[in-house]
């Protein structure tokens, strides 16, 4: 590494040390991780130069093998959330702006113990299940590979046995707790306990989300292609598959009260003898008004957005203008088109023109 590199690795580590003096220690376990979203190649930096916490750098140091797993968690967490959110008031608005570890990555939301606060933890804690495991299956790493639980088991008269390559998603899951589960008892402020309390709640349900949509993926044996005899293994599900049952588990969270004696329970006192399931998503407190912009919060809100004129969902106009109305102009699009090859041997294109009306929110 040349002087210039190892300046600038310097000065970041700085900047890093900075930040963190402003954040309690369990504030740090909840989003330094997520930095490494932005590191180009995180494994050549060294767990010691990584936006980590202490426990987290131990782990790193024992595994670094799992760094490109992690940095692949990190983005498929983001890039879901972003997916899942595009045309909602909150549009899972990621901080690029600034530096990374200048400020957490989500921002207000990621520690404001609202409805997005547990999306965003249950979708991280999904993503680093996701790739640890997939990286196990494609045998990346030495200490996991399939599931061998379901070794030479299945069902004889039914035709079918255990087989292939089934996905170690206990081992992506144990791992994915190891990395982000910070103790309770490490806490001394009473709200901190609450919301690192839900936190940890919306971590597993995240795990739990990959776990319930393993599927069932077999191959046929037999004579003249017949399916006499079938090998199955078990599979994850397509992360955008986990990121719909986590916004449908959004969209029905579930609000506790702010304070814990023994276990948390539901906010209002008519429900709670209804028992909190473990794949359920918490929140504190209610969300912010996203329409207005409010920059101590960092919300930027509608003003602006695109918005779609003729839908009745969160993208349309009136949703999304939070009443306000929008704005109309014409869009001119300017595209290669009606191409034909021409031997030989080069292609010939006529310039085609379109105006489209783009409508955003006042």
């Amino acid at each position: 590494m040349d002087r210039a590199a190892l300046l600038g690795l310097s000065r970041l580590c700085a900047l890093w040390a900075a930040v963190l003096a402003l954040f309690p220690c369990g504030a740090q376990g909840n989003w330094m991780w997520l930095g490494i979203a932005s590191f180009g190649v995180p494994e050549k930096l060294g767990c010691a130069n990584l936006p980590l916490n202490s426990r987290q750098k131990e782990l790193c140091k024992r595994k670094p093998y799992l760094l490109p797993s992690i940095r692949e968690g990190a983005r498929l967490g983001i890039q879901e959330c972003r997916s899942q959110f595009r045309h909602e008031r909150w549009n899972c608005l990621v901080a690029a702006a600034s530096p990374p570890g200048t400020s957490p990555l989500f921002g207000y939301e990621l520690n404001s113990g609202t409805k997005e606060t547990a999306f965003i933890y249950a979708v991280m804690a999904a993503g680093l299940v996701h790739s640890v495991t997939r990286s196990c299956s494609a045998g990346n790493m030495t200490e996991c590979s399939c599931d061998t639980t379901l070794q030479n088991g299945g069902s004889a008269s039914e035709g079918w046995h255990w087989g292939g390559c089934s996905d170690d998603v206990q081992y992506g899951m144990s791992f994915s707790r190891k990395f982000l589960d910070f103790p309770i008892r490490n806490t001394t402020a009473k709200e901190s306990k609450v919301l690192l309390a839900m936190n940890l709640h919306n971590n597993e349900a995240g795990r739990q989300a990959v776990a319930k949509l393993m599927s069932l993926d077999c191959r046929c044996h037999g004579v003249s292609g017949s399916c006499a005899v079938k090998t199955c293994w078990k599979t994850m599900s397509s992360f955008e598959k986990i990121g719909h049952l986590l916004k449908d588990k959004y969209e029905n969270s579930v609000q506790i009260s702010d304070k814990i004696k023994r276990k948390m329970h539901r906010r209002e006192k008519d429900q709670r003898k209804i028992p909190i399931r473990k794949d359920d998503l918490l929140y504190v407190n209610k969300s912010p008004n996203y329409c207005v912009e409010d920059k101590k919060l960092g919300i930027p809100g509608t003003q602006g957005r695109e918005c779609n004129r003729t839908s009745e969902g969160a993208d349309g106009c009136n949703l999304l203008c939070c009443g306000r109305g929008y704005n109309t102009h014409v869009v001119r699009h300017v595209e290669r088109c009606e191409c034909k090859f021409i031997w030989c041997c080069y292609v010939r294109c006529r310039r085609c023109e379109s105006m489209t009306d783009v409508h955003t929110c006042k």
